[in-house]
């Protein structure tokens, strides 16, 4: 079997190649009160000249399925509310509220209690409300026993308080808080590795980590210039998206210790160089400080913070330290 996330049926470099034309729609529709652009982890909207509302959308993807096999359900709406509050959580915001969308080939009413009220868990533990949402079902649409579940989180920041990026520099510390395992990512390739059979949903179906608390620990105790969730396209491909142009950064694999979960990819047939690609290796989530912030070792221990890169001038996007 070959382990790759395009041979399972999703191609990162298709989803690229939209890009353009997504940004034109979007640009097509701004107001003076739209900051920033597409591309971010939330976008931003200017609530009057001192705030903004930092808002993201996302769903639980094909975690679902594995998740309704193992008796799960409540652990994927946890996956759902935390993946977004953690993307708005990367502008410096304070979450405010959370919408979900439950739809299906035919709602099992049971199941939709289960999602909202793992969604309502996180909720609670983030001080975000959650103020409704919407069920759906689309038997047109949805194949026999189908489900999705998305979300919506709004925040706000103060514009002073932002996060950008802007601030990085030439020498910066990238620091990584650790994940509970695959969150909610790649599980396309891992449904295809698992097949009809039986596996270990401890495993491979740990909750997304809610990174509220650990980023506030950090903001009160560093000059945090940059925030990167990982997600779909592994740490290159999201704390790329929070570097200024000219510079990159460079990564040491090594400086982490990795759950036991991908070591069962490994044992599957996923390459070292495909992991990198599409899952989190381990590493949930990046801060970017300056290096006299990051040689405080027990401010980082108690954020559960690690020191895994550093930012440099001359390097192309990020790499890894031990690529040839």
């Amino acid at each position: 079997m070959n382990g790759s996330y395009e041979d399972a049926g999703v191609s990162l470099a298709a989803a690229e190649s939209v890009v353009d034309r997504l940004r034109a729609a979007a640009d097509s529709t701004r107001t003076p009160a739209v900051v920033g652009g597409l591309g971010g982890f939330a976008g931003l909207y200017a609530l009057d000249d001192e705030r903004l509302l930092a808002a993201s959308t996302d769903g639980v993807g094909t975690k679902l399925v594995l998740a309704r096999r193992a008796g799960r359900l409540r652990d994927a709406g946890r996956d759902l509310a935390a993946h977004c509050v953690n993307d708005v959580l990367t502008t410096g915001a304070e979450p405010l509220f959370f919408l979900d969308y439950v739809a299906a080939h035919r709602l099992d009413l049971e199941q939709v209690a289960e999602l909202v009220e793992g969604a309502a868990d996180v909720c609670r533990e983030a001080g975000c409300a959650l103020l409704g949402g919407e069920t759906a079902e689309m038997p047109g649409v949805y194949r026999d026993e189908e489900l999705d579940f998305a979300g919506t989180c709004v925040g706000v920041v103060a514009r002073g308080a932002l996060v950008d990026g802007s601030r990085v520099a030439d020498g910066d510390v990238v620091l990584g808080l650790p994940s509970s395992g695959l969150h909610a990512n790649g599980f396309t390739l891992v449904r295809r590795l698992v097949g009809d059979g039986e596996f270990d949903p401890d495993l491979l179906l740990a909750p997304t980590r809610l990174y509220l608390d650990d980023v506030r620990r950090l903001r009160a105790a560093c000059d945090v210039r940059a925030l990167a969730h990982v997600t779909g396209g592994g740490i290159p491909g999201n704390v790329a998206r929070v570097l200024p142009s000219g510079l990159g950064a460079v990564v040491d694999p090594e400086a982490w210790e990795r759950p036991p979960v991908f070591r069962w990819l490994a044992g599957q047939g996923v390459a070292e160089d495909e992991q990198r690609r599409v899952f989190n290796l381990g590493i949930g989530y990046c801060a970017i400080v300056p290096p006299g912030d990051a040689s405080n070792t027990v401010l980082l221990a108690d954020a559960g913070a690690r020191v895994i890169g550093r930012v440099e001038e001359g390097v192309e996007g990020v790499v890894f330290a031990d690529a040839g």
